[in-house]
């Protein structure tokens, strides 16, 4: 649990920590983009790359990022697994009796997972570096145009904001009840199946619990600050476009268009 670090904003004083958080939005969209276009091991390499220099001029630590990606490890072994009994094409790498590893399986499985973590990075870097109070804002912004379909662009960016602020919260609240139950005797990694699905519902109940609590004093905290959903509402801070910001869009626009060709053409 501790390893997720998605939500989790670190205050850092960089150039991109300072880029509007309308551009970083734009860019991440246009990133994510670029990253389903099948491009290659070369494309992938472009963006890993990128993403890369970004991390740089985050500031941020490599180990941070990494602790964001180490989950998806055990995920990745179960897709591999998953493959090697649906994909039998390429070269026969080893086998146990009627069990075979082909090159593809393993190809396949290694394309999504480079595609996962790309993603995971990439939002990463947008989570750390930007405040939940900035990114409410930009996404607000950003859905100001569908507002002429009568879409509520405020409400939807603040329950986006809250998700996200949220996260790191209720990954701290699940640590401290595993701690509390280990301290009585709950074991959750070892036991029966029963015993196991015993545990994990000891930890699921007072989450819950401990999240529609939280829930219900923020609204309570809301409204006792007369904050009222579709009312029309002013700003303490305006955000405005300067030109590191259309520098980040161009260059991320340069990427997908880069992919696009790579896809297409290469």
């Amino acid at each position: 649990m501790g390893n997720i670090t998605l939500g989790r904003y670190i205050a850092l004083d960089s150039p991109i920590h300072k880029l509007d958080p309308r551009a970083k939005i734009m860019a991440l969209i246009i990133m994510l983009v670029a990253i389903f276009f099948p491009a290659g091991w070369m494309g992938y390499a472009i963006i890993f790359c990128v993403v890369t220099g970004v991390i740089l001029a985050a500031k941020l630590s490599f180990k941070y990022v990494w602790k964001s990606m180490k989950p998806m490890l055990f995920m990745m072994i179960i897709l591999l697994i998953v493959n090697s009994f649906a994909i039998h094409d390429g070269v026969k790498l080893f086998g146990i009796g009627k069990w075979v590893l082909y090159s593809e399986a393993v190809n396949q499985t290694a394309y999504i997972a480079v595609r996962l973590l790309l993603m995971v990075m990439i939002t990463t870097c947008l989570t750390a570096t930007t405040k939940p109070l900035d990114m409410t804002l930009g996404i607000e912004d950003l859905l100001k145009p569908f507002e002429v379909f009568h879409c509520p662009s405020h409400e939807i960016a603040m329950l986006i904001s809250i998700a996200l602020r949220f996260i790191p919260d209720l990954i701290d609240e699940t640590q401290r009840i595993m701690k509390a139950q280990e301290s009585r005797g709950v074991d959750m990694k070892e036991g029966t199946l029963k015993e196991k699905i015993m545990a994990i519902l000891s930890l699921i109940v007072p989450l819950f619990v401990s999240a529609f609590q939280r829930a219900e004093d923020l609204a309570n905290a809301m409204e006792a600050r007369g904050y009222m959903p579709g009312e029309p509402r002013t700003r303490y801070k305006v955000l405005k476009m300067k030109a590191g910001d259309w520098v980040l869009i161009a260059g991320s626009s340069v990427v997908l268009v880069l992919m696009i060709y790579l896809s297409c053409f290469a």
